[in-house]
């Protein structure tokens, strides 16, 4: 016998006293102990061995994966990722300094310093910091409302003329790019280190979407007048985008021939290549850096036609080699842009925990909000000392680091090192690389591509032509949360929307089901009278052949089947029983459905961040409203 079966076999038997809630209380007393708020901090504050080691492994998360970091599954495709990701940088950390009105070469520090500090404290395997055309535009609008071009005109030769102090503006706009960078990063740092992470549950992707839609449409607004050569008047506030665009109308006559020139060409050149590059995707596994092409060719078209001699366009300049020392931030200039460095804090958080969430969903890990908001504030911060300016993630460049095989961190650091490679070497052949009023041409047209195509998806409209709608299915979608205060509002909306009335169907469905059952009864009635009648010739003509006299039972008024005998020779009766007669009636059901019903309604719940019981109970009731009318 084994020790189940033992255990099978030995009787358990327990005795005691059945408690309520006043027994408890006399057996039990309930203690009025409090832990007091000084033992509360001094636990909280107590470091032991293991508690340490875990807050500074989960400070520091490179501590964690690096030693088991799987190299023969990872490496391969963390480099092909890492060098394909480095190579977008460069057009893009070139052009999107641009839109924070620095040199372009600021762009390429902040695609380095950042990667760096991100990969040691970040725990998102998939995403690509650095520079971020959103963050780059509200840095743009900082340094050019601290430092405008008319505090930099100094006295020319003649009377009335005046010249702009290009260097001496573009040092002071860097300085002020570097002091809001560093003072989001220490706003970010701060929010990590008290748990603000919760935010992120505010923030549904509709509402980054939203912002980051509106904020390209600012950007291309904003490259408009460096591609036609124009210089419009800088507006801010309510309206602004409406202003500057009626003024780039009305200034077209000023239009630069060159440099519209040069605008389109280098725009229609991307979106061939872009075109070519997406028909080349299914045979090429590493997408083609149309971007860096692009930068190539027009560095070569005016090192080759003297475009800054012959033609009077002014080319990047002098790109120095080598990496800059830190600089202190200007202490006097924060308190003019703390709003400006909490709205950065808070928007390149938003972006890159909403990116990190979508592949960490797909991919099966957790990315850590805190923890996010501490590396990516060490990596402002530190970076503001460096002279960069405030960086998120990328859309474009992080599918790019997915699509081509990137599994982890290392990705981010390999494109850190080929821009490294960039600054100590090779930076300074784009020196030629056309340049109009101090800003990139070719680079204005990779802006407006980048943004359209690489960074949020956009699509010519012909290539949706073919799209149809599928009958009976509708997707209802509200772009808001679904809580108590609006419950009622939302299946208004739903129904009226789909053009379900459930009152008028279901009080249309009672009658159809009504007069059903009133046709059953009838046909019933008359297959009966049909059945009896049939029954009553044949008895007649059995008795008629047998020489007997049939006899009949009255019919039961009840609606009960009637029943037919005869009497035998013996003196006993037989019945015969029709009830199954009622089986031979054809009922129709009545009209067809109404096609212009659908069959399905699908509820998109993107934008509903937060659901109550009462939301919960609203969405049973329409799934209780609608099962009866068959749609589901």
């Amino acid at each position: 016998m084994n020790v189940r079966d033992l255990r099978k076999r030995v009787p358990y038997q327990i005795q005691r006293d059945v408690l309520d809630e006043l027994s408890v209380d006399q057996v039990a007393e309930k203690s009025d102990f409090k832990i007091s708020t000084k033992e509360k901090l001094r636990d909280a504050v107590r470091c032991t061995g293991p508690r340490f080691k875990s807050c500074f492994l989960s400070f520091v998360p490179l501590l964690t994966w690096l030693p088991r970091y799987p190299f023969r599954d990872n490496a391969i495709g963390d480099l092909i990722s890492g060098i394909s990701v480095g190579i977008m940088h460069l057009p893009q950390g070139m052009a999107y300094a641009l839109l924070a009105a620095v040199p372009p070469v600021f762009g390429l520090y902040s695609s380095f310093y950042p990667i760096l500090i991100y990969f040691i404290f970040g725990t998102s395997k998939h995403i690509s910091v650095g520079t971020y055309a959103v963050m780059s535009v509200m840095i743009g609008s900082v340094t050019e409302r601290l430092a405008p071009d008319s505090d930099f005109m100094i006295p020319g030769n003649d009377t009335n003329s005046t010249t702009l102090d290009i260097i001496g503006r573009d040092a002071e706009r860097v300085k002020i790019a570097a002091t809001v960078t560093f003072l989001s990063g220490i706003f970010q740092l701060l929010l990590g280190l008290v748990r603000f992470g919760f935010v992120v549950t505010y923030l549904s992707e509709p509402l980054v979407r939203a912002y980051t839609t509106a904020a390209a449409i600012h950007v291309i607004v904003s490259q408009l007048k460096y591609s036609f050569g124009i210089s419009p008047q800088r507006y801010s506030g309510p309206l602004s985008l409406i202003y500057t665009v009626i003024e780039i109308c009305a200034l077209l006559g000023k239009t630069n021939i060159g440099t519209l020139v040069v605008s389109i060409v280098t725009i229609l050149g991307l979106v061939a290549a872009k075109e070519l590059s997406a028909l080349a995707a299914r045979k090429i596994p590493v997408p083609i850096p149309v971007e860096l092409i692009t930068i190539i060719v027009a560095t070569v078209v005016s090192w080759q036609m003297d475009l800054k001699t012959e033609y009077g366009v002014e080319v990047v300049g002098q790109i120095p080699s080598g990496l800059q020392a830190p600089v202190a931030p200007a202490v006097s200039l924060l308190g003019s842009m703390v709003g400006d460095a909490f709205a950065l804090a808070v928007v390149g958080y938003g972006i890159a925990i909403s990116l990190g969430r979508i592949f960490a969903l797909k991919y099966a890990y957790k990315v850590d909000s805190n923890q996010e908001l501490i590396a990516l504030g060490l990596s402002n911060a530190i970076g503001g000392l460096f002279n960069c300016f405030a960086i998120s993630c990328s859309m474009s460049r992080s599918m790019v680091q997915v699509s081509t095989g990137g599994k982890s961190q290392v990705a981010g650091a390999i494109s850190a090192v080929v821009i490294l490679v960039i600054l100590l070497k090779i930076g300074e052949l784009f020196e030629e690389l056309p340049k109009v009023s101090t800003l990139n041409q070719p680079l204005c047209g990779i802006i407006i591509i980048i943004l359209c195509y690489f960074e949020y998806n956009f699509s010519v409209l012909f290539a949706h032509l073919q799209v149809k709608e599928i009958p009976g299915i509708m997707i209802f979608r509200s772009s808001a949360t679904l809580y108590f205060a609006n419950a009622e509002m939302y299946i208004d909306a739903l129904y009226e929307k789909t053009g379900v009335d459930v009152a008028k169907l279901l009080s249309h469905k009672k009658k159809l089901e009504a007069k059903r059952l009133r046709k059953e009864k009838k046909a019933a009635k008359k297959a009966n009278k049909e059945a009896k009648k049939r029954a009553i010739e044949a008895s007649v003509v059995s008795a008629f052949n047998q020489g007997e006299e049939p006899q009949f039972s009255e019919t039961d008024d009840s609606g009960e089947e009637p029943e037919l005998s005869h009497a035998e020779a013996n003196g006993d009766v037989n019945k015969l029983s029709v009830k199954e007669s009622k089986d031979v009636a054809t009922v129709e059901v009545g009209p067809d459905p109404d096609s212009t019903l659908p069959q399905a309604i699908i509820l998109d719940l993107s934008p509903v961040n937060f659901l109550d019981t009462v939301g919960v109970k609203t969405l049973r009731n329409v799934r209780h409203n609608l099962y009866p009318l068959a749609i589901y």
